[in-house]
């Protein structure tokens, strides 16, 4: 995600960078020291998807700054003050502020905050995604194919959204097994079985790459494959077990924490995270295999 910043205070908007470069949130494309020198062409310039905005500055505030800006931003504002009088920060939710951040800044929390926005942002652009494909499919005759491949990655992307990690490289790679999957389901019928995962990293990689592609170019497409799925996977973890961190009724905690995961791991990865001295062994490749089979069968149920 891209942040933009609004601060006077210049101590208040290095913090804020370095907590979203440290936590992996996203990267800050620009800041401003008052509402007054912020502007939508200035947004869009910077492509900002989050705005965080101090309630107090001299010139122009939060609120009147949100109120300029609400009718032409398509992103989300998250708003940051000492003040927590229930009639600004009513009236800033009311403008449209997605969350209030309460100073002195506390990691964990902003982390915290700013991990639900982006999930709504993601989740918001699947949505979007899934209904720009229904469109493109009630236009346009398609093939049986290419219409329930394209609606399993869709409901894929959902998924792995909701799972956290759409941002990730190995996202893609996901999306690319559940079409492989798919198509193998489909090209099989009452034959067909689970592949092994060298097989459907074997198959994604020949896709990828092309028929003109050598053998080892195969075999160094399916190894980088395989790391960036694990990455994701890890990063999946790691997303799970803070949502049972923060609500332990969390229905997202609740519904995947034991289907896409061994919970046994979920909750090394929850004691890791509160006491980050202690160390959880790597994900297995038993638990990979079970993760993409849990997301094929969920994707394809989704589609129902």
């Amino acid at each position: 995600m891209n942040y933009f910043i609004i601060d006077d205070d210049p101590a208040i908007r290095g913090m804020l960078t370095e907590i979203i470069e440290d936590e992996d949130l996203g990267k800050v494309v620009g800041e401003a020291e008052d509402g007054a020198l912020v502007n939508n062409g200035l947004l869009f310039l910077k492509k900002a998807d989050v705005v965080l905005i101090d309630l107090l500055m001299p010139l122009r505030d939060g609120i009147e700054t949100i109120r300029s800006l609400a009718d032409g931003f398509q992103g989300r504002f998250v708003m940051i003050s000492q003040v927590e009088t229930k009639e600004m920060i009513g009236e800033a939710y009311r403008l449209g502020a997605e969350y209030y951040i309460t100073k002195p800044l506390n990691q964990v929390e902003i982390s915290c905050i700013l991990n639900k926005v982006n999930e709504r942002i993601l989740v918001d652009q699947s949505i979007q995604g899934i209904q720009k494909s229904l469109n493109v499919f009630t236009d346009r005759p398609k093939s049986s194919k290419t219409f329930h491949t394209k609606n399993i990655m869709e409901a894929g992307r959902s998924l792995i959204s909701d799972l956290g990690m759409i941002g990730e490289g190995g996202s893609e790679d996901l999306l690319n097994i559940l079409g492989f999957l798919q198509n193998e389901k489909q090209r099989l019928g009452p034959a067909y079985s689970f592949p092994y995962l060298k097989e459907i990293f074997a198959g994604i990689a020949a896709e990828k790459l092309g028929d003109q592609a050598k053998e080892a170019e195969i075999q160094k497409e399916m190894k980088a494959s395989e790391q960036r799925v694990r990455r994701a996977l890890n990063q999946a973890l790691i997303h799970i077990a803070s949502l049972g961190l923060t609500d332990y009724m969390n229905p997202k905690f609740e519904a995947y924490s034991s289907t896409f995961f061994d919970f046994s791991e979920v909750r090394k990865k929850m004691l890791e995270l509160e006491d980050k001295s202690k160390k959880v062994s790597s994900q297995s490749r038993n638990n990979m295999k079970k993760f993409i089979q849990v997301l094929f069968m969920e994707a394809r149920q989704m589609m129902k």
